[in-house]
């Protein structure tokens, strides 16, 4: 077997397992959930094989007499397993009997929500902490506590490597292997999403081709609050036969359900003074590296500005809208794991934004992402923007780069190479 590859989740699993009777693990294929659940479990039953699918459903004593913790991986092929494990839970509801791992919500399925016994977490691609290019020195979680108000450190990682992180991918089963594996990997990925689970979901795809252009299309608006007419437009121009917007906001839920967007909402602080802030939510896939292989980007590409133009109003290249989506990505895994929300901020005309900004409570992390060793004055003055016009929480700025040397600025703004901040 491969080597496991630890994940930020790991701890919380561990913690909470003990004191739930249940807990279901979501998220995209290949992000590793069946590993990291079968390294807690003690009976495994893989779903998508027909044998144990047959046997977990036309025996009813099959789960209560496996031994604890009971690993149900892949239950949406059998939806009916996840309302079992509601009521074997309400009827005797002793923690860390059950845990369960799916890679897409059932089309359809009328399951209970689970709420009050079954716990559900979401599983990302790993995270540059993960990834192990560097240890962090900058604690997402310090600075929505307020304990941190001076951060240093030195990263190895450049632009050169973020970029190779980018296509790398986070998928742990892709780490290690070259880049032609990688690259026909992905794109055996992106063909069994279009040809097999698109159909799954109840979604017949009559023209695939049309399908990749809308995700190529999806990719280039990546960090961007694009209109989904404006992504459709893009994927098909010229043509007077556009698809309908039902069958685009089709696409959207389905690969919602498959786990495949990974989308920031806005911020809307309750009582806030700005009643203009925009509600539209900036795009991206659930890794940078299936947008990048969508737009057929290579290292080059990235560094020197190529590719196909970016799609929405956001400026900027692409390599700084795939540096964003990597440390979007990252900011969502350290989010979760300290409680805390990740959101975007843009007034409605567009004059004011934060690109992220973390919230718990009263406390809340602005941050600004460059793909350059500097700071940017538009960056600071975007974070003092912020502090001034939300005066009833407590604000830190920091602008995330693509530099080797975290500082604090005088002004109080942090400084933060991407690979030196963790959760």
């Amino acid at each position: 077997m491969a080597e496991y590859l630890p994940r930020l989740l790991d701890d919380e699993l561990s913690e909470l397992l003990p004191e739930v009777g249940a807990i279901a693990l979501e998220g995209a294929k290949g992000v590793g959930k069946t590993a990291t659940t079968s390294r807690l479990a003690r009976t495994v039953f893989a779903l998508d094989d027909e044998a144990v699918a047959e046997r977990v459903t036309g025996r009813s004593a099959t789960l209560t007499e496996a031994e604890p913790p009971v690993l149900l991986d892949e239950w949406q092929r059998v939806p009916a397993v996840w309302d079992r494990v509601r009521r074997l839970v309400d009827a005797d509801g002793p923690g860390g009997r059950f845990l369960l791992t799916g890679s897409a919500v059932p089309k359809g399925s009328q399951v209970h929500s689970g709420a009050g016994r079954i716990v559900r977490l979401r599983m990302r691609p790993m995270s540059l902490a993960e990834r192990g290019l560097a240890t962090p020195t900058v604690s997402l979680g310090a600075l929505l506590d307020g304990t941190l108000t001076q951060v240093e450190g030195s990263s190895p990682v450049g632009i050169d490597d973020y970029a190779a992180e980018i296509l790398r991918s986070g998928l742990p089963g892709l780490r290690g292997r070259s880049w032609r594996a990688t690259r026909r990997e992905l794109d055996g990925y992106l063909a069994n999403i279009i040809d097999r689970e698109f159909p799954e979901q109840g979604q017949m795809v009559r023209r695939p081709d049309t399908l990749l252009r809308w995700l190529r299309s999806y990719a280039a608006a990546t960090g961007s609050t694009a209109s989904y007419t404006a992504i459709l437009d893009a994927a098909t121009p010229g043509e007077t036969a556009k698809l309908s917007k039902n069958t685009t906001l089709a696409y959207r839920d389905t690969l919602s359900s498959l786990w495949m967007l990974d989308d920031v909402g806005p911020w809307l602080p309750l009582g806030s003074a700005m009643p203009s802030l925009g509600k539209t939510p900036k795009h991206f896939l659930a890794d940078p590296a299936l947008a990048a292989r969508l737009l057929d980007l290579t290292d080059r590409d990235l560094l020197t500005g190529g590719g196909p133009a970016p799609i929405g109003p956001q400026q900027g290249q692409l390599l700084g809208r795939l540096f964003e989506a990597l440390v979007a990505l990252s900011l969502q895994v350290y989010s979760q794991v300290g409680e805390a929300r990740l959101s975007h901020l843009r007034d409605a005309k567009g004059r004011h934004e934060v690109d992220f900004v973390v919230a718990r409570g009263r406390a809340v992390v602005g941050i600004e992402v460059k793909a350059s060793e500097q700071a940017g004055s538009d960056a600071v003055d975007h974070l003092h923007w912020l502090g001034r016009t939300f005066t009833d929480v407590q604000v830190a700025k920091v602008v995330v780069t693509a530099g080797r040397e975290a500082y604090t600025r005088d002004d109080g703004v942090h400084i933060v190479p991407a690979a030196l901040l963790g959760p």
